[in-house]
């Protein structure tokens, strides 16, 4: 008998992954426990554990990634929510519950998108001016361009972008080690907070797709013996049960820093990226904004 295909085992998991409009609830959901507003790493994260979503669901990408297609799902959901007037977002990324998305039910939710959704798609047909394109936060960003740039690097040249990233952070005495017999380990820095300073060891994972708690666990038997502080950097994501291991009872916590954050990183440390910025603004007070709170 023969075995299944890669492919269709992606495309079967997939196809157990709720569409956009399945988690429009969830997503509200996670806002509420959330507090009412959230990032977009915080909301899927918050989504996937409700969900109970498994490490092969999160593991499937949307076409070549780097985004996986639970993430391109709550990309479109949030963009719906938008729509209806659920959410709203700020230039710096973080949605919010509305009035009415902190109200409404799930059945008054999924109602005012059938709405909202009947009514463009009537327009559309009357006016052909435009058509549906990709979710609001789905569109091409920097991000996604530096993203590109890392997945091109060589894997000693990103070894050696995050020894500099780690220098330029604060670490002292940054070393990559030798590529035959580091256990998993890629390197290894000392940073100091006050009088006190922690060896920390690091590993960069430099691909598309989610890293799985057992990559966590592997790299902390591989510090086993070395240290107790570990960080592993990585273009990807990591999956809820990753996140999970990474702070597990007991063990050696480890730090992780995924492809958003690492992004944020190189800008802020102005590694490969130029930011310009203009002092021109216009600042109007939203007096409604504080009677919605």
């Amino acid at each position: 008998m023969a075995l299944p295909s890669a492919d269709s085992t992606i495309e079967r998991m997939a196809a157990k992954i709720p569409k956009w409009d399945e988690v429009l609830w969830p997503t509200i959901r996670a806002m509420r426990e959330l507090g009412g507003s959230a990032n977009i790493g915080e909301i899927a994260e918050k989504v996937i554990e409700q969900e109970n979503f498994t490490p092969e669901q999160q593991a499937v990408m949307h076409g070549d990634g780097p985004q996986s297609e639970i993430e391109y799902r709550l990309a479109w959901a949030r963009t719906h929510l938008k729509n209806v007037g659920a959410l709203e977002n700020s230039a710096r990324g973080v949605w919010a519950l509305t009035e009415f998305g902190r109200t409404a039910t799930e059945a008054e939710t999924v109602q005012a998108d059938k709405n909202w959704r009947k009514t463009y798609f009537e327009e559309y047909r009357q006016n052909r001016t435009d058509e549906p394109g990709l979710p609001e936060d789905d569109e091409p960003t920097w991000e996604d361009e530096l993203l590109e740039c890392l997945l091109k690097m060589e894997p000693e040249a990103f070894e050696r972008l995050a020894q500099r990233l780690l220098r330029e952070a604060g670490f002292r005495n940054v070393e990559v080690t030798e590529r035959t017999g580091d256990g998993g380990i890629d390197g290894m820095g000392v940073y100091r907070l006050s009088l006190v300073s922690f060896p920390t060891y690091f590993q960069c994972k430099r691909y598309k797709g989610t890293v799985g708690a057992g990559a966590v666990r592997d790299f902390r038997g591989a510090m086993t013996g070395r240290g107790e502080k570990g960080l592993i950097i990585t273009t990807g994501s990591f999956s809820a049960q990753a996140r999970e291991e990474a702070t597990r009872d007991g063990a050696p916590p480890i730090d992780l820093v995924d492809g958003d954050d690492l992004c944020q990183l190189l800008r802020d440390h102005g590694l490969g990226v130029r930011v310009t910025r203009r002092e021109v603004c216009d600042v109007e007070v939203d007096s409604e904004f504080f009677l919605a709170v």
